[in-house]
């Protein structure tokens, strides 16, 4: 006798785990036809009113199926592996959300396994391996594999044994799938916007020059450039790299270089954080953002961009929605249907506020 009364048969049950069997004895019907009801065979002859009856068994008891077993059974998991270093970075988390929220639109879930914070080189290999390898155990149905920022990686030889498509980032080797920023298209409709505002004279902050970022951005700005005539003047391009010192200094190497007559009227600054870096160099020197100088910025690293005053015009990255394309390209590729291309592009668009 326990405590608080006598022990039901089925709490009993629960108490060890709850098995096939157990649902099968408590309906009165054989561990086939409570295999046949719970996956859904449509071809088993089983009367509505049995199938009833093993669902409240099911219910009852607490019965929950091994996933591992069916998994075998079925060669299907219903879950993708996510294996990234982007679970501690202020805005990329947004490819976990849009791969998250695709992910159950299509009745699947989402296993997510972590590698190290990518340094200037990439992640932890040992890590990132391994990372993989336990997602493999699961037996997921396919991976993705999302990177921090834009940049050619070599994904290690076992997620090959499944699709697998990248996000944020491109196999150096060129054998499997990525979705990536259209970096080229939103440096172009970031000086468009320049443009249209009535400026002629853009000095460019620069990220590390030799990174895709930096490239398709600044070639989107020669672009929207030469579409009005005119040409990119390279002292008017100043590396920053990346970071809000970096794009201080720049700002003031590019304001210091000219007269007041000859100074840029704008600056498109290639990410945020540059950007607010920017500010403060323009602000020393009594200049007022947008009335002297237009700024616009890349990235939408909201904490920066929403914050600054005035708040700061920029250009996101889609992070989301390259997300949620992987999933989708990944769902395309396990039901083995072909898909557009190698490589797909996610357009970046511009967000409107007051730096401009």
């Amino acid at each position: 006798m326990a405590k608080n009364g006598p022990i039901t048969k089925s709490a009993a049950v629960r108490d060890r785990g709850v098995t096939m069997n157990d649902v099968a004895n408590h309906a009165g019907v054989s561990r086939t036809t409570v295999s046949f009801v719970l996956n859904n065979r449509s071809t088993a002859n089983i009367s509505e009113e049995t199938r009833k009856r093993i669902i409240e068994s099911v219910q009852e008891l607490g019965y929950r199926p091994n996933a591992g077993a069916r998994a075998l059974a079925s060669q299907r998991s219903d879950w993708y592996g996510l294996v990234t270093e982007i679970v501690t970075a202020p805005f990329a988390v947004n490819v976990i959300k849009g791969a998250q929220d695709q992910a159950w639109l299509d009745r699947r879930f989402l296993l997510i396994a972590p590698s190290d914070q990518a340094d200037a080189v990439g992640p932890n290999q040992g890590m990132e391996d391994a990372a993989i390898e336990k997602l493999l155990e699961q037996r997921v149905e396919g991976l993705l594999y999302a990177a921090t920022f834009h940049r050619g990686v070599h994904v290690p030889k076992s997620a090959h044994e499944v699709p697998t498509v990248l996000i944020n980032c491109f196999d150096a080797d060129g054998k499997l799938p990525s979705i990536v920023p259209d970096e080229r298209a939103g440096g172009r409709v970031a000086v468009e916007r320049l443009l249209v505002a009535g400026h002629r004279r853009i000095g460019v902050i620069n990220l590390d020059p030799q990174i895709p970022a930096a490239v398709g951005r600044l070639e989107g700005a020669r672009d929207a450039l030469a579409g009005a005539g005119l040409e990119l003047d390279p002292e008017l391009v100043v590396s920053g790299y990346a970071t809000a010192d970096g794009g201080y200094e720049a700002a003031c190497e590019i304001l210091d270089r000219y007269p007041k007559d000859e100074r840029p009227t704008a600056l498109f600054c290639l990410n945020d954080r540059m950007a607010m870096g920017a500010y403060d160099a323009i602000k020393e020197r009594g200049l007022t953002i947008p009335g002297d100088i237009a700024v616009i910025g890349f990235d939408n690293q909201e904490l920066i961009a929403a914050y600054l005053r005035p708040k700061l015009t920029t250009v996101a990255l889609p992070f989301e929605k390259m997300g949620a394309l992987g999933v989708r390209t990944l769902a395309a590729l396990t039901a083995g249907q072909p898909i557009t291309a190698d490589q797909q592009l996610v357009d970046c668009p511009l967000l409107e506020r007051s730096s401009v």
